[in-house]
């Protein structure tokens, strides 16, 4: 039988191979941190017609004749080009801009995804879109270790921001050196107890004409007096008082003339808070925003990286798979040497260039039908070889 028939057939298995894996690149076209594939083709085995023959000095060498039976596939390579950075607005989305993969679970298989879309379930677990639980180190007391094996990372029910309690509040602004004698000043602030049960700080300005003021600050059943000196850039006197174990400093306000304008700046002290909203931090920190205006550290993922990321293995889902070629994941986390950054509000588009992919298309039609006709042309010549008889 021609050795042109098999080669023949096996142009067109690796063909057909070459249009299945194209085929499927341009179906991936919109699959959020989906890589495209290229197939690697080589020569088959050859049939040796003669060998090589020695050089003599009555005769010159002879190179070996041979004769190629056919293409195989070598191999399908992934193509591990990041992909275009989509902003989708929601804070749930996370992509890696750099190396590593998100690192889930589905039952006891371990996977690794660079599909960010996230969400939290009905138990407050944060998982994929496809039901993978994605893996991390949960915060304790706001603080994040990562020495650890990584976790499902679960958002308590009912997660608040505990209250802290206020210790200092600070005033500033001016306090007038040319007022009036008895001139009466009242300031306050909202104030919090270890509870988080609000009081009311205040502070009472009485001058004595002179340029000297005297202060009163009162919280709860508190209080403490002091005097300060208007006249310069900053007031002279007791520019600190201490009140229900709260420290007040005025150290900062000034006393020039003619202009009023003392306040409180601030204070150290919140309510408890009820979350609001999380977001993800470039090192993979997801932080909780709370009512009061905390922004506490909920968790941080866990980024799984390879010594050679091209032989992990597509096991459906947008996930991928360690293998024997892959080597040992090593976990760590974004923001670090060789783990890329995490981009919050953002996904990784598939990396698959259409142009490419349809010029592939073509490729591949034509070395089919090229090796289609092969086989009819060996074909015709065994009709012929079936016709001398007759």
């Amino acid at each position: 039988m021609l050795r042109s028939l098999y080669s023949g057939i096996s142009g067109l298995r690796a063909e057909q191979t070459m249009l299945d894996v194209t085929s499927n690149n341009i179906a991936n076209v919109n699959t959020v941190g989906f890589k495209s594939s290229s197939v690697q083709f080589e020569d088959a085995l050859s049939q040796t017609v003669s060998a090589a023959g020695l050089a003599t000095s009555a005769k010159a060498g002879t190179n070996p004749n041979q004769v190629g039976l056919g293409v195989r596939v070598a191999g399908v390579r992934t193509n591990l080009t990041e992909g275009s950075q989509t902003t989708t607005g929601n804070n749930m989305d996370a992509m890696i801009s750099g190396d590593g993969y998100f690192v889930t679970t589905q039952g006891s298989q371990t996977l690794y995804t660079r599909n960010g879309s996230f969400h939290w379930d009905s138990e407050g677990r944060l998982a994929t879109a496809d039901g993978a639980l994605v893996q991390g180190w949960p915060a304790v007391n706001g603080t994040v270790s990562t020495g650890g094996r990584p976790q499902t990372l679960t958002l308590p029910a009912g997660t608040v921001a505990p209250a802290v309690e206020s210790t200092r509040a600070t005033l500033a602004g001016n306090l007038p050196v040319d007022a009036a004698k008895d001139t009466s000043l009242e300031r306050d602030i909202t104030v919090y107890a270890k509870d988080g049960a609000a009081s009311t700080l205040s502070a009472t300005f009485v001058a004595d004409g002179a340029g000297n003021w005297s202060y009163t600050m009162k919280n709860g059943s508190d209080t403490a007096t002091g005097t300060v000196k208007a006249g310069s850039a900053l007031l002279t006197g007791d520019t600190t008082a201490t009140v229900g174990g709260l420290q007040v400093d005025l150290s900062g306000m000034s006393g020039y003339a003619g202009l009023t304008t003392p306040n409180f700046a601030d204070q150290n002290g919140t309510a408890a808070g009820t979350l609001l909203t999380v977001a993800f931090g470039t090192d993979g920190t997801i932080s909780g925003t709370f009512s009061n205006g905390a922004t506490v550290p909920i968790a941080r993922l866990a980024v799984g990286v390879f010594t050679n990321p091209e032989g992990l293995a597509k096991a459906g889902n947008s996930s991928m798979t360690e293998t024997l070629n892959s080597g040992s994941v090593r976990l760590g986390t974004a923001g670090t040497d060789g783990y890329g950054d995490v981009v919050s509000g953002a996904l990784e588009a598939s990396n698959v260039d259409l142009s490419q992919e349809f010029t592939n298309l073509i490729i591949a039609q034509r070395g089919f039908q090229a090796n289609a006709r092969i086989i009819t042309t060996s074909d015709d010549i065994l009709q012929e070889l079936m016709q001398l008889k007759r």
